[in-house]
């Protein structure tokens, strides 16, 4: 049933429900009998026209809702009724044709509501879901990735400095608290600067620690240039 449900396309799944779907009888499940006549009809005239030359992508692809219309007064229609549920539907043209359609995620699962598009919608909502935490997921995993890119190459850069001073200087010939984030950095090259301030004799914070590791660079620096105008 799923593999069956799967090669029909989600825009003709909804249009599907549509059509086996009593709008009446959907207006008293969602209790809109009060509304203003005016709204119902606007409602249907939304599910009339996308079912006639409406479509929507599936949202596992991209978020897009349209309505492909004969002419400017069909379009403004459309899109004065979408407009009227506080909805921003844009118009373009294509191929010859004005078509009103909607980008926004939100908007689209509005107006799978307003249809009566029940299914269409869970449907719609749980694959949004899905892509947002795997959104939220891959930005983390980017982020830690990259900060984790930039601990190694100053902990690189942090070794070359300390390795330069051990060989042309003694790190024993540098102030203590230096020569011990020093030999701390050399022990575990990959570790972060809070990491290597918590392992100290006297732990520090982070900015303490930042601090320390300018003063390397900059001797290691100084006897870079030394190193030069000798050559």
């Amino acid at each position: 049933m799923e593999h069956s449900k799967n090669k029909i396309s989600f825009s003709s799944r909804v249009k599907d429900e549509l059509r086996k779907k009593d709008f009446t009888a959907y207006e008293k499940v969602i209790n809109i009998g009060s509304v203003d006549s005016r709204d119902l009809k606007t409602r249907s005239y939304i599910r009339e026209c996308f079912l006639n030359s409406g479509s929507v992508t599936d949202p596992k692809k991209d978020y897009h809702l349209e309505f492909v219309c004969e002419g400017a007064e069909d379009a403004d229609r459309i899109s004065d009724g979408l407009c009227a549920f506080q909805l921003e539907p844009r118009i373009m043209e294509r191929n010859g044709h004005l078509v009103v359609y909607l980008k926004d995620a939100g908007q689209i699962s509005d107006v799978l509501n307003l249809m009566g598009a029940v299914d269409g919608l869970m449907e719609f909502e749980n694959v949004r879901i899905l892509k947002e935490v795997s959104e939220k997921v891959n930005r983390r995993v980017n982020c830690e990735t990259a900060n984790l890119q930039r601990t190694v190459s100053a902990g690189i850069r942090q070794v070359e400095d300390i390795e330069l001073i051990e060989r042309e200087l003694g790190l024993k010939n540098i102030d203590p608290g230096l020569r011990e984030i020093a030999e701390k950095r050399l022990e575990d090259p990959n570790a972060s600067l809070s990491e290597l301030a918590e392992r100290l004799s006297e732990p520090i914070g982070k900015s303490g620690a930042n601090h320390r590791m300018r003063k390397i660079a900059k001797i290691a620096d100084s006897l870079r240039e030394k190193t030069a105008e000798r050559v």
